[in-house]
């Protein structure tokens, strides 16, 4: 997670360099890497929750798909939109969404030549402008801003959400709080506990942390 917490910095700098310099192209495209490389951390998480050797090759699968690393792309026009909490974010990751689709296709447009449609031959600096190339370096620079994961952390998050792991949604709101709360007991939590529980909760008050959590089965 720390290396492609690392890598996702130093893509989303090069990128921001590139846009300085007016190289949209190359921006847009190093940004995209950057996206890419922030999203493996979700999928490593998810990995360390594995119930079974099908879990273990789902995550493997995902961690290798370019449109499963780059979901959270359009976390800023979420935002932007009124979101705000845990449920406000799940039309990241809907089944059938199209903006992963999206951007890898920027991507790949930003990196090369093309003949689209009825022979429509694309250049990158044809394709690519400032305002496109600036959205994105921006929105690569916003998710590279993780902080070193520690193995504690993961083995708290392994303690509280893998017994409730795919199940129902409020066993897992309920865990990740709990995960929260130990998180902020070990003087490793991320956020202040309002402010998560907000988070996960949609403003409205969720249930206190405590360690009666259903198994998930």
């Amino acid at each position: 997670m720390n290396a492609a917490i690392r890598n996702a910095r130093r893509l989303a700098d090069d990128a921001k360099l590139l846009l300085e310099a007016k190289r949209y192209p190359s921006a847009m495209s190093l940004a995209a890497l950057s996206v890419e490389e922030s999203g493996k951390v979700s999928i490593l998480r998810a990995l360390a929750l594995a119930r079974n050797d099908e879990d273990v090759r789902r995550s493997w699968k995902e961690y290798r798909t370019h449109t499963k690393k780059n979901v959270a792309w359009l976390l800023p026009e979420l935002a932007a939109k009124g979101a705000r909490s845990l449920d406000d974010l799940r039309p990241l990751f809907e089944n059938g969404a199209e903006h992963p689709i999206i951007l890898d296709q920027l991507k790949q447009i930003s990196f090369y030549t093309d003949c689209l449609g009825s022979v429509q031959w694309s250049e990158p600096d044809q394709a690519i402008d400032a305002d496109l190339a600036r959205s994105l370096v921006r929105t690569a620079d916003l998710l590279a801003k993780g902080r070193e994961v520690t193995v504690r952390e993961i083995e708290l998050w392994v303690e509280h959400i893998k017994p409730v792991w795919m199940g129902k949604l409020e066993w897992m709101k309920k865990a990740l709080s709990n995960w929260r709360a130990a998180m902020q007991a070990e003087g490793l939590a991320m956020l202040e506990a309002d402010r998560l529980d907000k988070f996960i909760w949609g403003g409205t008050p969720g249930p206190p942390a405590t360690n009666d959590v259903p198994d998930g089965t």
